[in-house]
């Protein structure tokens, strides 16, 4: 049994995908002194991290801070732009969608969950073409909403976004079209603006690389023109009173004061860095994390190479061996944390996660002990994945883009 107070040598390696490790720059940034979020050095920060935001989300049209997770921006999504009984089309590819699925259930509305034959759904990304079909069956639109997520944290499958807005105008169709990217954002391309969604709903502690404790409502004109007519009962969540108050940088309630610091500080990171740059080295990382699950002779839980996650890549273990015993073994072994399986994957994969503040020395190590783990865990592995990944990275090098 663990110790509570036992802190080995040297950094864990904390290689879940989210929350993912926080850069010390944006810790230094969090540890300044709590300002007066009424004054006017607030507001300053507040209208600086507001413009600067949009460009992360791809956006010209607001996007709303919450203090609070990611699920806290999923009701602010359901609740500003739709009422009670209303009919929501939701698509199942993992864990989260079926989360987001039983929130629309609690909040009186009435999903339709869509998707691939049992567990095919948990291996694929979103099938557009089914979707365009039932919003065609929909002749009285009786359907307000299409919902979906982008990056399925739980599988390491991303969606085709663009593909599901086509089906969507193919069908002719005014559903309201939500997406969730709260692992996907600054990790995965993302275009709120050029993809039409309506609201897009991401959190602080994946690819902007916080801590837990803010999340996201990028909304569209057609989504505020909707908020002004539902009638689901809100309060914290209405974008209203947030929208007025962040005119001149300020929130109607108190906000998280200093993990606001810390976005200022991933959002110059990152801007500064430049988004392709980032884009590019998610790609990059995934491809070599999969290198190394082909040469362990392992299965990927996404089966369709088109939609691989950047952020995550989910290893399926053979059959009769427990993936969260071979977590256990790395964790108590190598100090380092991997994604469980959840839901109907639950003792069947584990996830590694390769986003935010990382590199591939930091990935070599992951994969180094995974490797490891497996071996003292009895999994048959055909070659050494460390290997395969070194070999990629050195014959793969960053293309910055200036």
């Amino acid at each position: 049994m663990l110790k509570l107070d036992f802190h080995p040598s040297g950094r864990h390696f904390l290689q879940i995908p989210g929350p993912s490790p926080v850069p010390d720059r944006i810790l230094r940034a969090m540890s300044l002194p709590t300002i007066d979020h009424r004054g006017p050095e607030f507001g300053a920060l507040g209208r600086e991290i507001l413009e600067k935001i949009k460009r992360v989300f791809k956006t010209q049209g607001p996007v709303i801070i919450y203090p609070a997770s990611g699920t806290g921006a999923w009701e602010a999504a359901l609740s500003n732009v739709l009422s009670p009984g209303d009919r929501v089309l939701m698509y199942e590819t993992g864990q989260f969608a079926t989360l987001w699925e039983k929130m629309a259930r609690r909040l009186q509305l009435e999903p339709e969950f869509i998707g691939l034959p049992g567990y095919e759904s948990w291996r694929h990304g979103v099938q557009a073409d089914m979707i365009e079909a039932r919003l065609k069956e929909d002749s009285g639109h009786e359907i307000k909403a299409v919902c979906v997520v982008h990056n399925e944290t739980s599988t390491g499958v991303t969606s085709d976004i663009a593909a599901v807005r086509r089906a969507i105008d193919a069908a002719a169709h005014p559903a309201l079209f939500i997406v969730d990217t709260i692992s996907g954002l600054a990790s995965a391309d993302y275009r709120h603006d050029d993809w039409g969604v309506d609201v897009t709903v991401s959190g602080s502690q994946k690819g902007l690389m916080l801590p837990p404790g803010i999340s996201f409502n990028a909304v569209s004109d057609k989504a505020i023109e909707a908020s002004r007519h539902n009638r689901m009962p809100k309060s914290f969540w209405a974008w209203d009173e947030i929208l007025e108050a962040n005119q001149n940088g300020y929130w109607p309630y108190t906000p998280s004061t200093n993990l606001l610091y810390g976005l200022k500080e991933s959002l110059d990171m990152l801007l500064g860095e430049g988004l392709e740059n980032v884009l590019a080295r998610h790609q990059r990382w995934a491809a070599g994390v999969r290198k190394a699950v082909e040469a362990w002779g392992l299965e990927i839980q996404c089966q369709d190479p088109a939609v691989y996650s950047p952020v995550l890549t989910g290893v399926v273990m053979p059959e009769g061996i427990d993936a969260d015993e071979v977590r256990k073994i790395i964790y108590e072994r190598f100090d380092l944390s991997l994604g469980t399986g959840l839901g109907k994957a639950k003792g069947k994969m584990f996830r590694i996660g390769h986003l935010g503040d990382c590199n591939d020395l930091t990935l070599i190590a992951t994969l180094g002990g995974c490797e490891a783990g497996m071996k003292l865990a009895g999994v048959p592995l055909k070659g050494s994945g460390v290997t395969a990944a070194l070999d990629y990275f050195a014959s793969n090098p960053l293309k910055v883009a200036s």
